[in-house]
């Protein structure tokens, strides 16, 4: 125990029933309500102000209105701003009263075309590609060739070869029926004289008999040779008329001769048709897009190369079908991507008339990939069309100022 300090002044001592150790604990009670009450706070105010530009609840529109500030207004870092509240899942599009955004495509006029083999090729491989990528052409060359031209080839220089025969007999046969129709004349003519001079021999044989000069054996001789004769001009003129124009024999033969010319020219046509399969033509003007196949190669479901008419560009572009009844052919559009340097301008020139099923989709995951969509043509100008000739296929985000066409 402590000694008392002799010099230290008397106090008096209370009792309240605390002891001393109590009285010398020091008071925590509100320390531990700051550290509870101030973050609290705090987290309040983050979560308000979160939701507050996230919602923007009337009350806060009303103050950016009165106070002409526009949310994200002061900084170049892009932040969530009110979009219009849809009723499916499908996730688009609204950006701005009237304004929808779809996924698309860039295409050429009349879309990408897949040149495949002609129809009966076979199992035929290609032999020579007459095309690079890049290369223009037009409709009706020859991109490719396959290695059954030359089999084909063959069949045609046949027809070809058939054909002259023909055209060979039927000439020959004009021929002979000239040729036995002069026959036939000059036989009547020898008939005709001869039977002038057994007519005249018979009259000079008749005088004789009746001045009793001759006898009636040499008259009766006589009487037959003009009979014989005139017979023989009967016979000659009836060959002749075998030969006349119309006359059923000659109609026969020319006839046959010419149908055999006739088979042999179809025989050659289908022989050059036939060759078209050794050959695969544009079938319409346009760029070379991309080759699938090199020689030696048999084409497969893919066909043998793209073509495109990349002299005007389009963008396909999908529209969700809760959407489609504000796009109208006339509607601006606006076309960015990020292969792009600077957005593409364009307008609506036609929409699809059938609901179909989303092709082109985002990155997203979590994105909707079986949407009901309606495809909407869209024409780049003439300087966007130029800038997007070679980005055939490239995804694209499009934006439809729709209500503004027709």
């Amino acid at each position: 125990m402590a000694t008392p300090d002799p010099n230290e002044p008397d106090l008096p001592l209370l009792d309240n029933g605390v002891s001393e150790t109590a009285r010398a604990r020091p008071k925590r009670t509100s320390g531990r309500w700051r550290l509870i009450f101030v973050p609290a706070i705090m987290a309040v105010f983050f979560l308000g102000g979160i939701l507050g530009l996230y919602f923007q609840p009337p009350g806060l529109q009303a103050a950016f209105r009165t106070l002409g500030l526009e949310p994200g207004g002061g900084t170049d870092t892009p932040m969530a701003v009110a979009i219009e509240q849809v009723t499916t899942r499908e996730e688009v599009a609204v950006v701005s009263e009237g304004d929808v955004v779809a996924l698309g495509r860039i295409i050429p006029r009349g879309d990408v075309i897949i040149v495949s083999p002609p129809f009966g090729a076979g199992d035929a491989r290609i032999a020579r590609l007459n095309v690079a990528v890049g290369d223009v052409v037009g409709e009706g060359d020859i991109l490719a060739v396959l290695d059954s031209e030359g089999q084909l080839q063959d069949a045609v220089e046949t027809a070809n070869a058939n054909l002259a025969v023909s055209e060979a007999a039927l000439l020959q046969t004009r021929e002979q029926i000239r040729a036995s129709r002069v026959e036939a004349e000059a036989s009547l003519a020898r008939a005709e004289a001869t039977n002038a001079l057994a007519a005249a021999e018979l009259e000079r044989t008749t005088a004789l008999v009746d001045r009793g000069a001759t006898t009636r054996a040499t008259l009766d001789t006589a009487i037959a040779r003009a009979q014989e004769a005139a017979l023989d001009v009967e016979r000659a003129r009836a060959t002749l008329s075998r030969y006349e124009n119309g006359a059923a024999p000659v109609q026969a033969d020319i006839a046959l001769a010419e149908a055999n010319v006739q088979a042999a020219r179809v025989a050659l046509a289908s022989a050059e048709r036939d060759l078209e399969r050794g050959r695969v033509r544009a079938p319409s003007a346009g760029t070379v897009l991309d080759i699938h196949v090199r020689p030696g190669e048999r084409p497969g479901n893919d066909g043998i190369l793209n073509l495109g008419d990349t002299s005007e560009m389009y963008v396909e572009a999908e529209v969700y079908q809760t959407l489609i009844g504000r796009v109208v052919v006339g509607d601006p559009a606006r076309i960015t991507a990020d292969a792009l340097p600077e957005p593409l301008a364009g307008q609506v020139v036609a929409i699809g008339l059938e609901i179909g099923r989303q092709s082109i989709t985002s990155d997203d995951p979590a994105a909707n990939t079986d949407a009901r969509i309606v495809d909407v043509i869209i024409a780049l100008d003439e300087a966007a069309s130029t800038a997007a000739e070679r980005l055939t296929n490239l995804q694209v985000v499009t934006q439809i100022d729709a209500g503004r066409g027709e």
